[in-house]
């Protein structure tokens, strides 16, 4: 039986795919109680098992103590902080003991033409269901995606009424540019990133290496935001637009409900591990710390080497988050109007 965490050897900690996928909690305080933290508001009192988390999403109104977060890290959990329903990404804490299985499987495939090909063709297989684009070069399926998004913009502009005069948006600011509409839909772009952002950490994925795009520390994050703006932030923006609300946090709020009522991120969880993942295939689970070998692949670490050679062990395993997600959300704060 493992010891408690601060002498349990890393071995004993449990395999991440085992792991309740997600826990967001907003509106409440979270302290640590032995081996698990705790997570307490005006409503409820919630015991979560460090060891069990794969990622906690910290939303708005939340405080964390720093044994908390001494204990997640011990523990290999993620700590994202994020806004509501994780439709912002704002900051994360990876711990020590975690796999780096699918961050190595996500530099091979972007390392190498086929693969990286390969993988941005079955991006856009998901974009575009029925069509055959196993033979098509990156430069047709650009085209075919900007021909499938200036229909989807015209046929939305004739469902809401909403005139369309094309996209216009400032890089970097998600509200400063275009029209109205172009300013939703930047805004609801943006929140998407967000919780995009905070799934590819959460499954200890890097945003920043990406197959169609590039050069940006969050590249993978707009290739799988992608994914979904054709279901999410685009009907949205232009629905938005009709009722006459216009405000950034219209669009916000607005996807964080969409994004919740459809559970957007466990679609996320899976779809980022299908992109990854070989097909058909599980990542064998392996030892948490291991060493480079240029021969065998990887030998075990935290052991003394001096005069041998040492046996071959597995592959890393499966960093990633399983399909159980887990909210805890305290009640509306509300303001105290009685006299002092």
């Amino acid at each position: 039986m493992a010891d408690i965490w601060w002498k349990a050897h890393p071995h004993d900690l449990h395999r991440l795919a085992d792991r309740v996928s997600s826990v967001y909690v907003e509106r409440s305080h979270i302290d640590r109680d032995e081996n698990a933290v705790v997570v307490i508001n005006k409503r409820e009192t919630v015991r979560v098992p460090a060891a069990m988390v794969a990622v906690m999403l910290l939303g708005p109104g939340t405080r964390i103590t720093h044994g908390a977060v001494n204990l997640l890290a011990d523990s290999g959990t993620t700590v994202c902080w994020v806004g509501e329903q994780g439709v912002r990404m704002y900051a994360a804490g990876l711990g020590p003991s975690r796999g780096a299985a699918l961050l190595n499987r996500q530099a091979w495939l972007v390392s190498r033409t086929k693969e990286r090909l390969a993988v941005a063709r079955t991006m856009y297989r998901m974009r575009f269901p029925g069509e055959d684009v196993s033979t098509a070069t990156m430069q047709q399926l650009r085209g075919r995606e900007g021909a499938r998004i200036r229909k989807l913009y015209q046929a939305e502009a004739r469902r809401t009424g909403v005139p369309w005069n094309g996209r216009v948006y400032k890089a970097g600011d998600a509200y400063a540019a275009g029209d109205d509409l172009n300013r939703l839909l930047s805004a609801a772009n943006a929140a998407l990133y967000g919780i995009c952002h905070a799934v590819i950490t959460g499954l200890g994925a890097s945003p920043g290496l990406g197959f169609v795009h590039t050069g940006l520390a969050t590249s993978f994050v707009l290739d799988i935001a992608d994914l979904y703006k054709a279901e999410y932030t685009i009907p949205l923006a232009f629905d938005l637009a009709q009722q006459g609300h216009t405000e950034e946090r219209d669009a916000r709020l607005g996807l964080r409900d969409r994004i919740a009522q459809d559970k957007l991120l466990g679609r996320i969880v899976n779809d980022v591990k299908t992109l990854l993942s070989p097909e058909d295939t599980e990542m064998p689970d392996v030892e948490v710390n291991e060493l480079w070998d240029e021969r065998v692949g990887t030998v075990q670490g935290g052991v003394n080497w001096s005069g041998t050679e040492g046996p071959p062990v597995p592959a890393a395993s499966d960093p990633g988050m399983g399909d159980d997600h887990l909210a805890i959300i305290g009640p509306e704060f509300t303001q105290d109007t009685s006299s002092p």
